[in-house]
């Protein structure tokens, strides 16, 4: 609560001092909150049901509603194929919560083969990275199992997304060569990279308070030029640091620190909490790629899905077939 009050605040200062418009990070602050203290809710009362309900509302919003937003919608690489796909990977990550939970082998390899058709459907529907992540998530929630030491496993998921964040920084910056830049406009474009690069020269500007939240789209000239442009840099890292400086940055990061670190010190099994781990973090690459984090959806399920792997069950819950980490597990302290 004090990180998420901390971004709503932030963004507060930041809009008063620039005349920006905050309501989408409060709105996505509110998304978070609600949606954890719902993950919070149901992965006490149905450890195995409600993030099984959780996976299908997900996919049932993909199916319905595959755009997740309304008005005019553009084309790929820049629409909102990223919304869809990280739905679906919050989707993948809740049935293998599920899998891990449940006490019967059948539910768990229905659940696991169910999070293996999400990576399908993604693929049916042309997410790409929806399909790599969704896949990638069934992985890591299957090489869990034999991991003794969360600490670990959650470490090298944090190495990672720290690494994809830095590359996408790296880029903006300019500070890769020419030639890599050039191979990866193939999949990223260069309209993306040059978001990126205004991103960063607003941060430039701005070190300390940023341009303002939601003042991006009338600052940037590469968003400027393109009549589809949705006012964004297609990366959350960018986006947060251009518009409320290296403050508001460091605050993203400590809301992804601390989702890490409470499902470090959570009370569900190993394998749960790094089947989340691998979801979130997977989310985290995809909205460093993309808008992802403009979408509510996106963000109430981030926040149930970690609610969900931090739920302490009201009633017991064998972890998997691989016992948890050490006897200290037992008897630290429960991260609320």
């Amino acid at each position: 609560m004090a990180v998420l009050g901390a971004c709503a605040g932030w963004s507060l200062i930041t809009a008063a001092a620039h005349d920006g418009r905050p309501e989408g990070v409060l709105l996505a602050v509110l998304a978070v909150a609600a949606g954890y203290a719902a993950g919070r809710i149901g992965g006490a009362l149905l450890p195995v049901g409600a993030p099984l309900a959780g996976a299908l509302a997900g996919i049932g919003l993909t199916v319905a509603v595959p755009h997740l937003a309304p008005g005019p919608q553009i084309t790929t690489p820049l629409g909102h194929a990223g919304a869809s796909a990280a739905v679906l990977t919050l989707s993948a990550g809740a049935v293998c919560c599920a899998a891990w939970t449940a006490r019967a082998a059948a539910v768990r390899l229905v659940l696991r083969l169910l999070a293996a058709g999400i990576a399908v459907l993604a693929a049916g529907i042309g997410s790409t990275s929806g399909c790599v992540a969704a896949g990638a998530v069934l992985v890591c929630s299957l090489v869990a199992g034999r991991i003794r030491h969360r600490g670990a496993g959650l470490a090298a998921l944090v190495a990672f997304g720290a690494f994809a964040t830095g590359l996408s920084w790296a880029i903006a910056a300019g500070a890769v060569p020419g030639s890599f830049t050039a191979a990866l406009e193939g999949g990223l474009t260069a309209h993306r990279i040059e978001l990126w690069r205004d991103a960063w020269h607003l941060l430039r500007e701005n070190v300390a308070l940023g341009a303002g939240p939601g003042r991006f789209g009338e600052l940037s000239a590469a968003s400027a030029a393109s009549p589809l442009s949705d006012g964004r840099p297609h990366s959350a890292p960018l986006q947060q640091a251009a518009e409320q400086g290296v403050v508001g940055a460091a605050l993203l990061a400590a809301a992804f620190g601390w989702t890490i670190y409470a499902l470090w010190r959570g009370p569900r099994p190993t394998p749960v909490a790094l089947t989340a781990g691998a979801a979130l973090t997977a989310l985290a690459v995809i909205a460093g790629l993309g808008n992802a984090l403009s979408f509510t959806a996106v963000s109430a399920g981030a926040g149930v899905l970690a609610g969900l792997a931090t739920a302490r069950p009201l009633v017991h819950a064998p972890s998997s077939r691989a016992p948890d980490p050490h006897p200290r597990d037992a008897g630290r302290t429960r991260a609320w």
